[in-house]
C-alpha cells in the first residue's frame, strides 16, 4: 500500500515505525503526539527491534543463498515492531472526547504536528519532506470512523 511504502521509506531515513503509527493514530483521533516515549518502549526498540534490524541489514543482499535468512529476520523484525507498538499503546493517554468536533484544517495541522514530533532529531532532507507530505495526505484522507485503536 502507499502508506506502507511511505512508512518504510521514512524508516530508511532513520524514522521509527512505531512513532509514525502512534503519531498518525493520535492525530486521526484528535490527539497531539509529543514524541516523548516511555522508557520501556525505547529500551525495547534499542535492544530488540534495533538489534534485529541491524542484523538483517548486515546480511548481504547480493547473495541469493542468504535470501531465506533475510526473510526470516525481516519477519522477526516485524514481530518485534508489533511488540514495540503494543508497549507504546499502553502508554498513550485516554481519548480526547472533543476529537469528533475537529474541522478538516485543524486535523490536517494536527497530522503535520504529530508527524513532526515523530521525526528523528536529524534534519529532514527534501526526499524525507516529500515522504512526510505524502503520509500527511494519506492520513488526511481517512475519516474519523476509519481510525480504530
Amino acid at each position: 500500500s502507499p502508506a506502507q511504502e511511505t512508512c518504510l521509506a521514512l524508516q530508511n531515513e532513520g524514522w521509527h515505525i512505531t512513532r509514525i503509527l502512534c503519531a498518525g493514530w493520535l492525530a486521526l483521533n484528535g490527539r497531539a503526539y509529543t514524541g516523548i516515549e516511555d522508557a520501556t518502549v525505547t529500551e525495547w526498540r534499542d535492544r530488540v527491534t534495533g538489534s534485529v534490524r541491524a542484523i538483517r541489514t548486515s546480511v548481504p543482499k547480493a547473495q541469493a543463498s542468504y535470501n531465506a535468512l533475510r526473510k526470516n529476520l525481516a519477519n522477526v523484525e516485524l514481530e518485534s515492531e508489533c511488540i514495540e507498538l503494543a508497549l507504546a499503546w499502553h502508554t498513550l493517554e485516554a481519548p480526547n472526547p472533543e476529537s469528533n468536533n475537529m474541522q478538516a484544517h485543524e486535523r490536517d495541522k494536527l497530522i503535520e504536528h504529530n508527524l513532526a514530533a515523530a521525526a528523528p532529531m536529524s534534519g529532514m532532507t527534501v526526499n524525507t519532506r516529500q515522504h512526510v507530505s505524502s503520509l500527511s495526505d494519506i492520513l488526511a484522507a481517512f475519516q474519523q470512523e476509519d481510525a480504530p485503536p
